[in-house]
């Protein structure tokens, strides 16, 4: 799906919310409501009240890497920015030059036996192309220290042009991350959970919302091209699959926080239409044509015109549903980002039970 939007470049979100005046909080940003064509707006913290009790939330617990670290390749300054950890213990990486701005620009990687140096003693050896079809990432062996240390002591959050500056760690994690043994983790944020706070789970668990936790590390994504995602590691635990398909069983709605948790959760669904726990990789790229067949509902941040995830949300809400809503946000002034507003997408009901809000900012 590709909207015939423009996305005016001071409406990208440059830094967290709570860095946007005195006072506020990473839940003081906008919510717009989408349930089909209907739109409504709101403030990030009446989600309690747009959510009914029974109703189940699916987050992704994988924490976020400060997986951006300079490097040298030959004589030139490079940066590494690590994306997914193979299960033979290689990394899928993207090289990158850097712009002299503090972010970076686009750089073949490779080619095969090319090495970078690293801080901390830990080198580099480029062994093949994640995949046929593209040089953007490629499988990496590393020698010397272990990597996940590394990142630990030398790294820094991937950053993006839109984004005023470099921010710590922190400002990367969500309220449901979740260290990995291993040191895995997502190259970028899982940002559609950001503005959860501890009070707003808590006010949600004491209205009867449930939470049921997966695990999908995220990689890098194409900055420029928007590719279409990479396999990537995920879990279901037994339990969250048997909540899912509980409240499945009954009046609830199972609603993804954020695109990773759709994939984890439809990743892990049976023949038979029931969730199991399921671990492993995920190649599942969902589009409208294979449909979702779990998520009833999806809250997610504001996505570029031309991104592959537009495609899983017009999967889980429909082509009209997304059109009019991007129209209403850029009428609206909604930022984008991973440090901007969120969306909410929930079946179409009764238009007459919804009005619209004037919770702005």
């Amino acid at each position: 799906m590709t909207l015939a939007v423009r996305v005016p470049p001071e409406l990208s979100a440059r830094v967290p919310a709570e860095q946007r005046g005195p006072g506020l909080e990473r839940d003081s940003v906008r919510l717009l409501v989408s349930r089909g064509t209907e739109v409504a707006h709101h403030a990030f913290r009446e989600l309690p009240g747009l959510l009914r009790a029974g109703d189940l939330l699916v987050v992704n617990t994988s924490p976020t890497l400060a997986a951006a670290v300079d490097g040298e390749l030959g004589h030139a300054r490079v940066v590494v920015h690590f994306s997914t950890r193979g299960d033979d213990g290689r990394w899928a990486v993207e090289l990158r030059d850097p712009d002299g701005r503090g972010t970076t620009r686009a750089r073949a990687g490779g080619p095969a036996g090319a090495r970078v140096r690293l801080p901390g003693g830990v080198r580099l050896v480029f062994e093949e192309p994640l995949s046929a079809d593209g040089q953007r990432l490629w499988w990496v062996r590393a020698s010397g220290p272990g990597v996940p240390g590394m990142l630990r002591e030398h790294g820094r959050p991937i950053r993006y042009s839109y984004t005023e500056r470099d921010q710590p760690l922190s400002a990367y994690q969500t309220v449901f991350a979740l260290d990995s043994a291993d040191g895995s983790g997502s190259a970028e944020m899982p940002s559609a959970a950001r503005p959860f706070t501890a009070r707003m789970v808590a006010e949600l668990v004491s209205r009867g919302v449930q939470f049921a936790p997966v695990t999908l590390h995220t990689g890098v994504a194409s900055a420029e091209a928007h590719e279409p995602p990479y396999p990537e590691r995920f879990a279901v635990p037994e339990a969250s699959a048997r909540l899912i398909n509980a409240v499945r069983a009954g009046d609830g709605r199972v609603i993804a926080v954020g695109t990773t948790a759709v994939r984890a959760v439809e990743s892990a669904v049976g023949a038979d239409g029931a969730v199991r726990a399921r671990a492993g990789w995920t190649d599942l790229v969902i589009t409208p044509e294979r449909g979702v067949r779990v998520v009833d509902g999806l809250l997610t941040g504001l996505h570029e015109p031309g991104a592959s995830h537009l495609l899983m949300l017009e999967a889980v809400a429909g082509r009209a549903a997304i059109g009019r809503g991007y129209e209403e946000a850029l009428r609206g002034r909604y930022l984008w980002h991973e440090f901007g507003d969120v969306h909410l997408l929930l079946p179409a009901e009764n238009p007459h039970t919804e009005h619209c809000s004037s919770n702005y900012r």
